[in-house]
């Protein structure tokens, strides 16, 4: 491809509404222009990119032995409603009519689509097991759209959805898609960790994401340095450590004046914030619904909406007012004699001797005790992983941020069994279907390779994924010389079937430069002033190599070097 004809308005300035680095580059570098909040166009640069990502994906999932197919984005209500997520699924859900007044969504996931077309379809375990996928986009309503296509309204994703006889089959299939995951990652060249991960919306018994390692990623992921332990801070397992255990005393309320937070308790009462119980008030589907957990931790919201069953949209922190309401006061609210619902972490019911509020302004109980003075369901683990916690085995927790590129299901048989769906197994009797779903975030993908490979100059592409592997650039197109040596370079490119791009613009040396370190490409030939001697200048991306040597050598280097990254994927 020429540049002088190819569509590529790179921009000099960091947009203003530009977060993150993939982001700042992928509007900079003429990959994407925004449509609206959470949308974008992908322009000639951002296509090219994405094709080469779903080669990958195709490549492996066809490996796997998948079979790839392609489903409308439109899809009716009437399954979801057999499935029970039409109202669950919430306010993330893109929701519309036709002219009959008949009711569809835009297809966030897949799961109910997929179930709904094998039923009726597979008949028989000789059928089984079966896989399959499509690449397709996905819709979902973000609240608060953000760091570009990372977290947009509209995306582009992988899923694929296996199908099995039984639980011990279904473990096969999900093992299948887990090193099909990893061959991709790799080939994706994405530095990546596997973590436990939360089942959420999806449902279904167990759960890995794959989290590409970005300091901008918005999600945190907590590992071992031994590697013997990997989960997402929202499904990580906290071990909590206990303060010094007290023999029981006898409950005492205490005037406390102003102290309506756990740092203002523990310092006017000189004690511990650990052994301060602290309230989170909420209304849980229009109900109250009050939680208790140590005043030195964060509740882990991700984990209570898991242990409530519930969609998180469905839990509304309380105002004062409405706590009031709730027959509370705000800042002071305990469980003791509190007529609701209350929710304990397991942590509360080991800790004596326990401050909590008295649900009366300036007031809290001290020495109260799990069992003897207040009782609530117990939860056993409440708590947001922090610095410092440790694994059962005593081995401390690393913290890093990362952006989830890929995550699989093991999805049992709760989408069969409310659809309905199954087979005849081998002596003739019904059984629904035992499920696993596997989603890649195609265009997600794209934004973590950039967050990880980049510099102040732009992109740094790895080949496998790079939008051109190559890049020949005419220093100055109005010398004659330079112009036909870049052509003939270009064409020798192209035979040798390499991806190249000539840079053959009326434009300034520097202007082609500073573009050609933007969009990233890893392999550089620039035909200058020596062009006449057979000598151009051959350049990489990454590693920084610049040196002036031969046609014949410079073109070696490019197709040999190439080939072997190639071959290595």
């Amino acid at each position: 491809m020429k540049l002088s004809q190819y569509y590529l308005p790179t921009l000099r300035e960091v947009p203003a509404d530009a977060e993150i680095a993939s982001h700042k580059l992928m509007l900079r570098a003429a990959m994407i222009r925004r449509s609206a909040s959470g949308v974008y166009t992908y322009l000639p640069l951002g296509l090219k990119v994405i094709q080469k990502v779903e080669k990958v994906v195709r490549e492996e999932m066809n490996r796997a032995g998948a079979m790839e197919i392609l489903m409308s984005a439109i899809q009716p209500k009437e399954i979801w409603e057999s499935s029970g997520r039409w109202d669950v699924y919430g306010p993330e859900m893109f929701r519309l009519k036709d002219r009959n007044d008949r009711e569809f969504c835009l297809g966030p996931t897949a799961e109910e689509y997929f179930t709904t077309l094998v039923k009726g379809e597979v008949k028989s375990y000789k059928q089984l097991p079966m896989n399959l996928y499509q690449i397709q986009t996905k819709y979902r309503d973000e609240k608060r759209p953000r760091f570009g296509i990372n977290r947009a309204r509209e995306f582009s994703m992988k899923d694929a959805y296996s199908f099995d006889v039984n639980e011990e089959a279904m473990m096969d299939s999900y093992m299948n898609m887990y090193r099909a995951y990893e061959r991709i990652f790799d080939r994706l060249c994405i530095d990546y960790r596997v973590c436990q991960g939360d089942a959420g919306a999806m449902g279904g018994n167990s759960s890995h994401e794959f989290i590409a390692l970005a300091e901008t990623g918005e999600g945190v992921i907590v590992y071992t340095d031994s590697g013997s332990y990997a989960a997402t801070d929202e499904k990580a397992e906290v071990y909590y450590s206990y303060p010094e255990t007290q023999e029981p005393k006898e409950k005492e309320k205490v005037h406390t004046p102003g102290t309506k937070t756990i740092e203002e308790v523990s310092e006017f009462l000189g004690i511990e914030k650990a052994r301060c119980a602290k309230a989170i008030d909420m209304s849980v589907e229009g109900e109250p619904v009050y939680a208790f957990i140590p005043g030195d931790r964060e509740l882990n919201l991700t984990k209570l909406v898991s242990y409530l069953g519930i969609p998180e949209h469905e839990i509304v922190m309380m105002d004062d007012e409405m706590i009031r309401n709730s027959g509370t006061v705000p800042g002071f609210t305990g469980p003791i004699g509190l007529d609701a619902r209350i929710i304990v972490d397991e942590s509360l019911t080991k800790i004596s001797n326990l401050v909590v509020g008295a649900n009366e302004e300036d007031h809290h109980i001290i020495n109260a005790n799990y069992g003897r003075d207040f009782e609530g369901e117990i939860a056993p683990d409440l708590l947001m992983v922090e610095e410092g916690d440790k694994t059962e085995e005593g081995e401390e927790l690393q913290f890093a941020r990362g952006i989830e590129v890929g995550n699989i299901f093991q999805l049992g048989k709760k989408y069969s069994e409310s659809l309905d769906a199954k087979f005849l197994d081998e002596n003739g009797k019904e059984q629904h279907f035992w499920m696993g779903s596997y989603g890649v975030g195609i265009t997600r993908s794209v934004s973590a390779i950039i967050d990880q490979n980049f510099d102040d100059n732009g992109i740094i592409w790895p080949v496998a994924i790079a939008p051109f592997e190559a890049i020949v650039t005419v220093v100055n197109s109005k010398k004659e010389e330079q112009e036909a040596l870049g052509e003939e370079i270009y064409k020798k490119l192209l035979d040798a079937g390499i991806d190249v791009l000539l840079d053959d613009r009326k434009e300034r040396a520097g202007v082609k430069f500073n573009d050609r370190d933007l969009i990233g490409i890893p392999y550089r030939i620039s035909v200058g002033k020596n062009a006449g001697e057979n000598l151009v200048e051959y350049s990489t991306r990454k590693e920084g190599v610049n040196e002036e040597i031969s046609v014949e050598e410079a073109l070696e280097k490019v197709i040999e070097n190439i080939k072997k990254e190639r071959t290595s994927l």
